[in-house]
């Protein structure tokens, strides 16, 4: 399936996720908590970039049609245990 994300701040911590997947298309709100970013040792990395490889990892694990339309890093955290040391691992390759 091809897909693609554009990602956008539209707050502090806040980002609008669109995205363009099998002739639909639509958008999420990311919420990132620095603290938590902090906690799970993400918060290094440039917020931006941490939206855009949870957007990567999601559609992993998940068609983008069906991603909700708010999402927090620690409801993603929290439902899948591998979340912050593949994070982790794609940004520090990137």
């Amino acid at each position: 399936m091809e897909k693609s994300f554009d990602i956008e701040r539209v707050n502090q911590d806040e980002y609008a996720v669109r995205w363009a997947a099998e002739g639909q298309t639509g958008e999420s709100v990311v919420r990132v908590t620095p603290d938590f970013l902090a906690e799970i040792g993400l918060d290094g990395f440039d917020q931006q970039s941490v939206v855009e490889e949870t957007a990567n990892f999601m559609a992993e694990h998940q068609p983008v049609i069906d991603f909700p339309l708010t999402v927090d890093l620690e409801e993603i955290a929290a439902a899948y245990d591998d979340y912050a040391d593949k994070l982790r691992s794609r940004l520090q390759a990137g």
